[in-house]
């Protein structure tokens, strides 16, 4: 019966990520630098939020859109935090995880031909939802420009076809986040276009230089906002998400998030609650540890004369793998994997444009950041010791 499945879906590829995880899970003594979630566990006031809905049996459907209360406080985090404005009533939807949001904006704006411009490298979940909607993603290689998504990269792909630009930043798997100025490039670009945005802003909180601004705040009209608990307050396995746009494209997408998942999971809303209101700042310590990891990991990795950005968010380094190497990057990471004992996610997972880096993620105890890279530095000069 398989060749009934519907074609688009046989055509997509199980991320690279989960690919690479699959063939080196078996290895013994592997340092694991791949994780895509924070270390930390969920904030206790938060689990226990979680565990009296379950006591007191706050286990039914909620609201489609979720919870009012749950809404509210969500667009007061927005405003208190980067100046958004939404109506909670109607501008807002609780979804089962960034991924979830994701899905429901692209089944809303996109149609057959439609194209969608990405930076490559990219987190790899946004082109197999947009090619199951038949839609094409073109990819602008960003690699050449510090990976820097600028207006300038994406100019000469817009075109008639062009339905949505997708900004995620801070960036997995660079970590580099834009600018202000760069994002009112782009807003001011748009502003006369029939071009949605898709702004991925789930790793706002875990910025280091400077305060998070979302293109929204410039071009709120065209912008569907996706954000989220997992990454600020390691609510991974929560599943509770949003996405923030205005009514009128709202409106449309919260009938395909009916259909999809009725609602977000009651007792996730009432712990996201507690974590939007009594823990609106519980990313701080968390990022304030993230920078210290990420200075000393960039401190190792440049003298290795790896070849390296310091992100601007996020908690991972995409690293050049050093020319000496002629293998592709999921060769590479599969070697350094078996030889080095070290487990990193190779490049091309993230979009061809990934090929020739690996990445990294600092969110994972100092103890094993040091010890992952020890093993790194000794197998490169292993394996190319004039490197």
């Amino acid at each position: 019966m398989e060749h009934l499945v519907n074609s688009r879906v046989k055509e997509i590829e199980v991320s690279g990520i989960r690919r690479f995880y699959n063939m080196v899970s078996h290895l013994e003594n592997v340092i694991s630098l791949t994780i895509g979630q924070p270390d930390f566990f969920t904030p206790e006031h938060v689990k226990q939020a979680g565990i009296k809905a379950i006591e007191e049996n706050f286990t039914s459907y909620t609201h489609n859109a979720g919870m009012l209360e749950l809404r509210t406080a969500a667009c007061k985090f927005v405003r208190q935090k980067y100046e958004l404005n939404y109506n909670p009533d109607s501008e807002i939807i609780v979804s089962m995880g960034a991924s979830e949001a994701i899905d429901i904006a692209f089944r809303t704006i996109l149609t057959e031909g439609n194209e969608v411009i990405l930076p490559g490298p990219v987190y790899p979940g946004y082109e197999p939802i947009i090619r199951m909607c038949g839609a094409v993603p073109v990819f602008v290689d960003i690699s050449k420009n510090q990976f820097r998504f600028t207006l300038e990269m994406i100019k000469p792909y817009i075109n008639e076809k062009t339905r949505c630009i997708v900004l995620p930043y801070p960036s997995n798997p660079t970590g580099v986040s834009l600018t202000e100025e760069e994002l009112s490039d782009i807003a001011d670009y748009l502003k006369d276009r029939e071009i949605f945005i898709l702004a991925d802003e789930i790793y706002s909180e875990l910025t280091y230089e400077r305060p998070h601004k979302s293109i929204a705040s410039y071009l709120k009209e065209k912008t569907i906002v996706i954000n989220g608990l997992s990454k600020s307050h390691s609510m991974t396995g929560w599943r509770i998400g949003f996405v923030f746009a205005p009514e009128n494209i709202t409106k449309h997408m919260i009938k395909v998030h009916q259909y999809n998942v009725s609602c977000a999971t009651s007792i996730s809303q009432k712990a996201a609650l507690e974590a939007l209101t009594a823990g609106i700042d519980d990313a701080v310590p968390m990022r304030n540890e993230y920078r210290i990891r990420r200075d000393y990991v960039y401190d190792r990795l440049t003298a290795m004369n790896l070849d390296v950005i310091k992100p601007d968010g996020s908690f991972y380094f995409f690293v050049k793998i050093p020319d000496g190497f002629t293998v592709n990057s999921f060769d590479f990471a599969l070697d350094l994997a078996k030889e080095g004992k070290v487990a990193v996610v190779p490049g091309n997972a993230f979009s061809e444009y990934g090929e020739g880096y690996f990445r990294l993620s600092f969110a994972c105890s100092h103890e094993t950041l040091k010890q992952g890279l020890d093993r790194i530095e000794a197998y490169i000069q292993r394996k190319y010791p004039h490197f």
